[in-house]
């Protein structure tokens, strides 16, 4: 049985020297990952193969061919292999690293596998949780929001930002601030056809634009998904008590209950992701370095969080380098 259906596993300092005081173990949340730069850890690491199998029988489909032959960064297969690849590494680090995390938090997609780590979800309610809601966001999208999409950029303060926002507002132009990442760094949801004027004044003020996300997030404005989501896919899972501390993305507050955590997964459909404010209330927990587990390009590498903590990055490319092994004298 895997340990997720267990529960999360725990390793100690002792077993491995490693001090794990103060430690926040981070799922992050999810960008374009290439089937190549994952495919030899999927099918060839002890603890990934393991969840892999599992996840192929809860899917009732290979869920390495479908990753392999998906078209889209964020299709069904991919978002499900990110959770795996994710939850694989987490429990890598856990046992051979000695990371013993303190708190849990998984910023946006890293929500599903925070939840199941901390043992609030099975494994398999993991993977049916991010494969029918990977199908909703597709049917979701095809008939709502669809000029809807989410731009990402930097280098902009959040004093200028206000003014480009404020400049969107008087023009009737709709908008919402998706992802605070960073103080300069910053997620806005508005139609397709407004993006060039937002690179336009975002490069007017200094600033670099990054990538388009579609479907877009975290907005108010998606209420109808967040009903749907929580009549047709979370009512159809169990969720019980963390066994270890959680918390929120968009607020750094902890999430103690079965019930909370469902509210939180449904949440973060309309709540912004503020990383700042999660940072914040990792320090203020003690907190002094965290481990990001999973392939990212964001959570672990941002001014928010490297000026705070030190960072420890779990990437299939370290579980897979080969390791020395103590000789007995």
């Amino acid at each position: 049985m895997s340990p997720h259906e267990q529960g999360p596993v725990t390793a100690t300092a002792g077993a491995t020297g490693v001090d794990p005081g103060g430690t926040a173990l981070v799922f992050p949340g999810m960008g374009p990952v290439p089937f190549t730069d994952v495919a030899k850890f999927m099918v060839v690491h002890p603890v990934a193969r393991r969840l892999v199998a599992a996840a192929d029988e809860v899917l009732g489909y290979p869920l390495v061919q479908r990753y392999r032959e998906s078209s889209s960064d964020y299709s069904e297969a991919a978002q499900v292999a990110f959770l795996v690849n994710c939850l694989a590494l987490a429990e890598w680090s856990v046992e051979t690293l000695g990371i013993d995390p303190a708190v849990v938090v998984g910023p946006s997609f890293g929500q599903r596998a925070a939840a199941v780590h901390s043992g609030a979800l099975s494994f398999a309610d993991g993977v049916r949780l991010t494969a029918r809601l990977a199908r909703l966001l597709d049917d979701y999208f095809a008939t709502e929001h669809r000029e809807v999409v989410t731009r990402s950029f930097v280098r902009v303060p959040g004093e200028q930002l206000d003014s480009i926002l404020v400049g969107l507002t008087a023009d009737g132009i709709w908008h919402e601030v998706s992802c605070y990442l960073d103080d300069d760094f910053f997620m806005v949801s508005l139609p397709q056809s407004q993006v060039d004027r937002l690179d336009r004044e975002v490069r007017g003020a200094g600033g670099l634009p990054l990538y388009t996300m579609r479907p877009p997030m975290h907005c108010a404005a998606f209420a109808g998904l967040r009903e749907r989501a929580g009549r047709e896919v979370l009512s159809t899972l169990r969720f019980a008590d963390p066994r270890m501390p959680l918390i929120e993305d968009h607020d750094g507050a902890p999430v103690a209950t079965a019930e909370q955590v469902r509210g939180m997964l449904l949440d973060h459909i309309v709540r912004p992701l503020h990383w700042p404010r999660v940072v914040a209330a990792l320090r203020a927990r003690g907190v002094t370095r965290v481990c990001v587990a999973g392939q990212d390009s964001l959570f672990g590498r941002v001014g928010t969080t490297t000026r705070a903590l030190e960072v420890v990055a779990v990437t299939p490319r370290l579980a897979m380098a080969p390791r020395r092994r103590t000789v007995p004298a």
